[in-house]
């Protein structure tokens, strides 16, 4: 049904206000009786050969929502009747800050496709941690997806990601660094090594003084190197990371993009997700799980719209994956198509 009616309806609205019209409206539908009942039977699927333990942490099932959907953790609960087996709620900034100027959310029907500049527009952290204390569902595992607010110099960017993580330690599972954004100005050289070491450096030393230390992971742009991945893994031994989160969206436009040049152009900046990245964000997970010889886990992520996808993903080395864009295209209802592909391919 979401494909045949709902999806054509959302696609006549812009999408930044088709987000918020389906956030909204599914936070209504949650308060009536019975309906997370009935989304749970709808799109559940759970089986035994479906929980991973990874970086210490039990997930029910691998598939999970990459972080920019519910950047402000206010919808935790309707996400889980969903099914996902796990959220990452962000980026959140130690500050509230508006983001950049709409439009900043752009489809690409033509190439399941999305580009983005929403600039870490969020509700800060203090708010985060209180939506977060409010959830009902304490089983759902969560994530921080945390940044530096745009005004931050990255001199002092460090002081940004350690105050959010501060705020939000007691009520997320784990925290994922995010210096791979493409639309907040300078960020992505703080991915550069000298700058990264220090950065991490910096928030993991407040975490491992904590009684108990959360995992720690790096998410990277899929626009870099051998020779940046590499320096990412040795990056990851040095400051003791639990995984990475391979990959965000990709500043690159492909030639095979089928969408128009002149409209794609007309967009303007951003990052580009969905099928697209689908090769790329494989062949990094792939690179990264064979160069550490299966030491570091990975969330892998980026352009997956089926099955199929993910369990190419998971083929590839990721231990867990997640969606965004393809959730947006396909609907509520690949949850369970993976998870139940998933079960099938671990039978013997």
């Amino acid at each position: 049904m979401y494909k045949q009616v709902v999806k054509p309806l959302l696609f006549k609205l812009d999408a930044e206000r088709a987000h918020h019209f389906v956030f909204d409206n599914l936070k209504r539908a949650s308060r009536l009786p019975g309906t997370a009942a009935l989304l749970r039977g709808f799109y559940n699927y759970q089986h035994p050969s479906l929980a991973r333990e990874v970086f210490g942490l039990t997930f029910p099932n691998p598939v999970g929502l990459a972080a920019g959907f519910d950047k402000n953790a206010a919808l935790t609960d309707e996400l889980a009747a969903l099914g996902f087996g796990f959220v990452e709620i962000g980026t959140v900034t130690p500050r509230p800050q508006p983001g950049n100027p709409t439009p900043r959310l752009f489809r690409l029907p033509a190439d399941e496709a999305l580009i983005n500049r929403m600039g870490f527009n969020n509700d800060g952290a203090a708010a985060v941690a209180a939506h977060l204390r409010q959830r009902h569902n304490r089983q759902l595992i969560i994530g921080g997806n945390i940044g530096k607010n745009k005004d931050t110099p990255n001199e002092q960017a460090g002081d940004d990601y350690v105050a959010a993580f501060e705020a939000l330690a007691e009520v997320v599972d784990y925290f994922v660094v995010n210096v791979s954004s493409p639309n907040t100005p300078g960020l992505r050289e703080l991915q550069d090594k000298k700058p990264l070491i220090k950065l991490l450096q910096q928030v993991q030393e407040r975490n491992l003084a904590r009684p108990t230390p959360r995992p720690l992971l790096l998410k990277i742009a899929p626009d870099l190197t051998d020779a940046q991945l590499d320096d990412i893994l040795e990056i990851a031994r040095e400051t003791r990371l639990s995984g990475l989160v391979a990959t965000n969206t990709t500043i690159a436009r492909p030639e095979t993009l089928r969408t128009p040049t002149s409209t794609v152009a007309a967009y303007g900046a951003g990052g580009l997700s969905g099928r697209p990245l689908r090769e790329r964000a494989t062949a990094v997970i792939r690179y990264l799980h064979q160069r550490s010889q299966g030491a570091l886990p990975i969330i892998g992520a980026g352009g997956i719209h089926s099955a199929h996808d993910a369990l190419e993903k998971l083929a590839a080395g990721a231990s867990l994956i997640q969606l965004y864009t393809g959730f947006i295209y396909e609907g509520p209802g690949l949850v369970k198509q993976i998870n139940k592909q998933v079960a099938l391919a671990a039978q013997p």
